[in-house]
């Protein structure tokens, strides 16, 4: 396993239990990795990024660039994103988003590949953009289920039974979002609606609402 360095801001979505993985914080390694939900405070408190050939950066729905500034779409470093992907209360799954922008260093783009996977997690790369690649497919989808149950165009039982079984889904998106929580659902949506005006992540009436219900 590569040797990494560790600073943990606390509440990981990507890594709530690091010794799952075995990992130990090595202040002698060429990788840094930071997690937890101050990374934007901890990566400006670096005082010499170039000491590391790899620095790893835990993403919500935010773009890297919020964090490594941008230029005129030459950016990039040695500096890389990543958000393993979550569904609302669910665990993590073994999916590893890694964000790139377009002049991100190759060397660590591999780097970090080699990372990821030496955990056993599976590494989809991606560009930078707001919300990560799942996110970006399947919200408009949810929210659209959704508002066809506002509509009421069938029941939220039937509507789920019909697209387990017409389009061999393991599990209907409206049982899904119940299990997993609507609330999580409505704040990813409004992350994505504000950072990119699609109408199709304006959050459905029935998240917003679970939303305002769990704040109470």
């Amino acid at each position: 396993m590569l040797n990494v360095q560790i600073i943990d801001t606390g509440r990981s979505r990507s890594f709530p239990d690091l010794a799952e993985f075995g990992l130990i914080s090595d202040t002698n390694a060429d990788i840094l990795l930071i997690i937890g939900q101050d990374v934007e405070q901890a990566y400006k408190a670096i005082s010499d990024a170039s000491a590391y050939q790899l620095i790893l950066l835990e993403l919500g729905v935010e773009c890297l660039g919020t964090h490594t500034g941008e230029s005129l779409g030459e950016e990039g470093s040695q500096v890389l994103g990543f958000a393993r992907y979550k569904m609302g209360s669910d665990p993590a799954t073994k999916l590893i988003e890694l964000v790139k922008q377009p002049k991100s260093n190759a060397h660590s783009l591999e780097t970090a590949k080699s990372f990821f996977e030496s955990l056993e997690l599976v590494v989809a790369v991606c560009a930078d953009t707001p919300g990560r690649i799942v996110d970006r497919l399947i919200r408009p989808y949810l929210n659209s289920v959704l508002r066809r149950l506002d509509d009421g165009l069938a029941t939220a039982t039937d509507m789920d039974k019909t697209l387990k079984l017409g389009l061999g889904y393991p599990e209907g998106p409206l049982s899904m979002l119940q299990r997993t929580g609507l609330e999580h659902h409505a704040h990813v949506t409004e992350s994505l609606y504000q950072a990119l005006g699609n109408p199709g992540f304006f959050p459905a009436r029935r998240a917003l609402v679970a939303k305002k219900i769990k704040s109470n």
